[in-house]
């Protein structure tokens, strides 16, 4: 088991925690490697029925990591390629992974760990929590995450949200279907064991045909998931070797404004 996450079986019930709270469970290959490992472990484990993500300490997931940042930043455009497929696949297979799966949110999501959070079935997030699609500040885009976010929050609010950047609270992820509830942090646990009671109840067949008809009748399918993935991989690769992207990563790590910012 990678030390970048925590894996626990409680009965039927995977609970998946990112566990590197230091760096508030931020992203880079190593814990994307291992929650793809993971993710397709449990997938044909017969054992699990549903799947709990979530994060430890008081962040879900911060998005990128500074150090794997800077490796972007100074990789070539096919490597970024490379990367991106890594990060695509994961959201991918937890967007279609074959038994019910609740976000705990236990905490702040940005970037990427947003689009964890429109992957899973369900999600129920604390009050205190923010959210925020950054990319656009450090002249990117949310791109591998983009198919799954628009699925969660519609087209009109993603619009806005991924021009914006802008970082929006609990109460208004559920206004728009990021999240399913906001709840106190006290409540958490017992909001999860709410779903996880319904979800129990359920034939393990049943609901597999379940989700995949909802993700079938939305317009995606696995193949097309695919498809767009590596489209949307090509795109933020190339925009990271950009001049515009390159600023923006030279000035998030120089902790200054990038260059089209006004005084």
């Amino acid at each position: 088991m990678s030390p970048s996450i925590d894996l626990q079986h409680r009965g039927a019930v995977a609970w998946l925690s990112l566990a590197r709270p230091a760096v508030h469970n931020a992203f880079d290959a190593g814990l994307i490697a291992a929650l793809n490992n993971t993710l397709d472990a449990l997938a044909s484990d017969d054992s699990v029925r549903a799947l709990v993500l979530t994060g430890q300490g008081s962040t879900f997931s911060a998005g990128a990591d500074l150090n794997w940042m800077r490796g972007m930043a100074a990789a070539s455009e096919a490597e970024n390629f490379a990367d991106s497929l890594e990060l695509a696949r994961l959201m991918r297979g937890l967007n279609f992974f074959p038994k019910p799966t609740l976000a705990r949110v236990n905490g702040s999501a940005y970037g990427g760990g947003v689009g964890l959070v429109a992957c899973c079935d369900i999600a129920i997030g604390v009050e205190g929590a923010k959210f925020s699609l950054s990319e656009a500040k450090l002249g990117l885009v949310p791109a591998v995450i983009s198919p799954y976010v628009v699925a969660a929050i519609g087209a009109r609010q993603a619009r806005k949200l991924f021009q914006t950047a802008e970082v929006f609270e609990a109460p208004e992820a559920a206004r728009i279907g990021l999240l399913h509830r906001c709840v106190p942090a006290a409540e958490l646990d017992e909001a999860v064991d709410r779903e996880l009671h319904w979800l129990g109840k359920g034939g393990p067949l049943a609901q597999a045909e379940a989700k995949s008809l909802a993700l079938r009748m939305g317009g995606m399918t696995r193949a097309d998931a695919e498809r767009i993935d590596t489209e949307n991989a090509r795109l933020i690769a190339r925009l990271r070797v950009s001049p515009e992207g390159q600023e923006g990563l030279a000035a998030f790590l120089d902790k200054r404004a990038p260059r089209w910012v006004n005084p």
